[in-house]
């Protein structure tokens, strides 16, 4: 594994990068730094150059224990509805929750909306999940989510 940071200001901005690579990492994830600004620093396969004055910040998202996963195993097969049995047959995806609720059944369906970020919590990889309507779960974290306070 290798940390990157290129000052990415958002997780998109850094999802776009990483998913521009080519070829893939096998594993990439975003972590939210600090040092020496706060931005997204990323961890992943491969080696890339990060400048020497964003060294630090991509030290910290190398070292660190939790991650947001961009490109993992199985990733690619996570579209439209599935049961949460499935998604964690076909992707490396260690459990699903429910946010407020604890674990998902293996037969609930997962209405992946084509976008999943699951994160690493001390190795395991866990997707959360919210209740949507029709009775399907969906990922917490959105594609395009609603800025706090957009309407303020």
């Amino acid at each position: 594994m290798t940390g990157v940071s290129l000052g990415h200001r958002t997780t998109a901005e850094a999802d776009h990068w990483i998913l521009s690579l080519d070829p893939a990492p096998a594993l990439a994830c975003t972590h939210l730094v600090q040092s020496p600004f706060p931005h997204v620093a990323i961890s992943m396969t491969g080696v890339f150059d990060t400048p020497a004055e964003l060294q630090t910040a991509a030290d910290d998202a190398l070292s660190g224990k939790f991650g947001r996963a961009v490109i993992f195993p199985g990733v690619d097969q996570l579209v439209g509805r599935l049961t949460v049995g499935e998604v964690m047959k076909i992707s490396a995806i260690d459990r699903v929750e429910v946010l407020g609720s604890g674990l998902a059944d293996d037969a609930d369906i997962l209405d992946t909306r084509d976008f999943v970020r699951p994160q690493y919590r001390n190795g395991d990889l866990v997707l959360t999940t919210t209740p949507a309507a029709g009775g399907v779960l969906v990922p917490f974290e959105t594609r395009d989510p609603t800025p706090c306070c957009a309407d303020h």
